[in-house]
C-alpha cells in the first residue's frame, strides 16, 4: 500500500523532471546551454550530443559559444546544428562556434507561450494518468481484501492530496517560463 503510493510520488516526480527538461530547450531570447542538449553530432559513426564534444558557454546574454575539444569536428557541430530545429545559424571563426539568439517578436512570444502551456498540460495529464493507474492499484487491492475500506478512502486522499501537489508545481513552473520568455 505504501510501496504503490511511493511509487505513484517518483513517477509524478519524473513528470515534472521531464517538464522542466523540455521547457529548459525552449529559447526565450537568452542564451541557454540546454537548448543544445537535443543536438547530435555524427562523430565517428555514432551519435553523440554537442556537449559531450564541445565546452558550451554564455559569453554575453544573447550569445553561446561552442568550443570542441577536437577542433577537427568544428564543421560536424556546425553542421548538426544547422540540422536542428533550433533555428539559429551558428558563426564559424575557425576555432568556435558562436550562436547570437535573436530579439524574440511579440508574436513570436506569445506561440512560445502557448507551446509552454501546452507541455505543462501534457505533464498535468501524465500525472493525473499516475493518480487514475495508482487509485485502479489500491482498488484492486480492496478488491482481493489486501487493504480495508478505510484504507481504500485515507490512500485515495493521499493520492489526490499528491496529484494536486504536483499538478500544482507544473502550472508554477510554467508560470515562471512564460514570465520568462515574456520578459523583454
Amino acid at each position: 500500500m505504501k510501496d504503490t503510493i511511493n511509487n505513484s510520488k517518483e513517477k509524478m516526480t519524473k513528470s515534472l523532471a521531464a517538464l522542466d527538461k523540455e521547457l529548459a530547450t525552449i529559447r526565450a531570447g537568452r542564451a541557454n546551454p540546454a537548448i543544445l542538449d537535443k543536438v547530435q553530432v555524427d562523430y565517428y559513426g555514432s551519435p553523440t550530443p554537442v556537449n559531450q564534444m564541445a565546452s558550451i558557454a554564455v559569453s554575453e546574454a544573447r550569445i553561446l559559444v561552442i568550443q570542441p575539444w577536437d577542433k577537427s569536428c568544428l564543421k560536424l557541430i556546425e553542421k548538426a546544428i544547422q540540422a536542428s530545429d533550433i533555428g539559429i545559424n551558428p558563426t564559424n571563426d575557425g576555432s568556435v562556434l558562436r550562436l547570437a539568439f535573436p530579439q524574440l517578436t511579440e508574436e513570436r512570444r506569445k506561440e512560445l507561450c502557448k507551446s509552454v502551456k501546452k507541455m505543462g498540460e501534457d505533464s498535468k495529464v501524465a500525472i493525473r494518468s499516475i493518480r487514475r493507474d495508482t487509485m485502479d492499484k489500491l482498488k484492486a487491492m480492496k478488491k482481493n481484501s489486501e487493504i480495508t475500506e478505510d484504507d481504500l478512502k485515507d490512500c485515495e486522499k493521499k493520492v489526490q492530496d499528491l496529484t494536486d501537489k504536483f499538478c500544482a508545481e507544473a502550472d508554477q513552473t510554467v508560470a515562471a517560463k512564460e514570465k520568462e520568455i515574456m520578459t523583454v
